[in-house]
């Protein structure tokens, strides 16, 4: 009995949240823009996801799309699955009784002062959430706001609660944006850029709060940034999206000390460094992202890419897994390709 309990393995801990196969576009003048194209995640339940990528790459509207946020029309979800805890929502403003939005998704938006309502006070919009969705009083609300004011760090909670957002500089401005998002102890919480517009000493703050509560909590944390040394400071797993789609995807040590795809390599080399081992010349990008309104047949990175090659213009390529869950959309990692360039990790590389 013993021997056969020892030979079946533990199961893997189900994800929290599950998307797969994600895609939206949206109509416009100028034609359709197919803005995230068959993208799949997952985030487990007190780990961090880091979604990084340039501007106009589908970040924030792919998360946008999961929470209902992407105007419809024009913009519109065209195929997906969205998962949380096993029930789809895709779709779906309510599962289980409880709205998606606020009660199980909190969302810290990209900029504070325009995501406020500059007519209604802090601590009534902080209030505002715990009334809808938990259904306290007025009193029992605007007094968690107050204690929400504190737990993010904000002096004279109760004072500041009764000002309006222009009474507040950049950084209470963030961290009363957190202590909304927080307010009904949501299982996941969307940040989208929340150390955007501050200087280096608030965005640390911010940032060491955000894991501050997420340890106090245990909810899931998705960060949207463009900033590697964000993802650095607070990821455990890290997506890489370019033009659309997930192009590689790992924990954060594969994709900074293994980096397996050449757009990955090429975000790095942009990225100034304080070690002196590791100093170099910063090396942009060259080119500019394909246009969307008719993406590429190939790889989409292709045209910028030192390392394409045919094959890479005329077919997209799969998914390589090369250690563990880490993978890279890139033909260079297909057995037969004659290229394996030392910039980038390969499976062999490990044997």
């Amino acid at each position: 009995m013993s021997q056969v309990a020892s030979a079946v393995q533990p199961q893997a801990e189900e994800p929290l949240l599950q998307v797969e196969d994600l895609v939206v576009e949206f109509d416009t003048y100028g034609g359709t823009v197919q803005a995230v194209r068959g993208v799949g995640f997952s985030v487990h339940s007190g780990k961090t996801l880091a979604i990084v990528g340039e501007s106009g790459c589908g970040k924030s509207v792919m998360v946008q799309s999961i929470m209902r946020l992407i105007p419809m029309p024009p913009g519109r979800i065209m195929a997906g699955s969205a998962k949380l805890r096993g029930t789809e929502i895709l779709g779906a403003n309510i599962i289980d009784g409880k709205d998606i939005r606020g009660s199980e998704i909190g969302m810290i938006f990209q900029d504070p002062m325009t995501s406020l309502n500059p007519t209604m006070t802090i601590g009534d919009q902080i209030a505002e959430p715990l009334q809808v969705h938990r259904g306290y009083s007025y009193r029992q609300a605007f007094k968690r706001a107050i204690e929400l004011l504190e737990m993010t760090r904000i002096p004279e909670a109760a004072k500041r609660a009764r000002q309006y957002p222009f009474e507040f500089s950049g950084g209470m401005l963030q961290r009363a944006m957190i202590a909304m998002a927080i307010s009904c102890k949501p299982a996941i919480l969307i940040a989208d850029e929340p150390s955007t517009a501050l200087d280096v000493t608030i965005q640390a703050q911010i940032l060491d709060l955000l894991k501050e509560l997420q340890s106090e909590t245990g909810m899931a944390i998705i960060l949207i940034t463009h900033d590697l040394g964000v993802v650095a400071r607070m990821a455990d797993e890290v997506a890489v999206m370019y033009a659309g789609k997930i192009v590689e995807h790992g924990t954060v040590d594969d994709v900074f000390y293994r980096s397996a795809h050449p757009y990955t390599v090429g975000l790095r080399e942009a990225m100034p460094t304080n070690d002196p081992a590791r100093q170099h010349k910063l090396e942009p990008i060259q080119g500019s992202p394909p246009d969307l309104f008719a993406p590429p047949a190939g790889c989409g990175y292709c045209p910028r890419c030192p390392h394409a090659m045919k094959v890479c213009e005329q077919s997209q390529p799969e998914r390589f897994y090369l250690l563990g869950e880490h993978f890279s959309r890139c033909w260079l990692h297909h057995p037969m390709s004659p290229q394996k360039p030392e910039s980038l990790y390969f499976k062999d590389a490990q044997q």
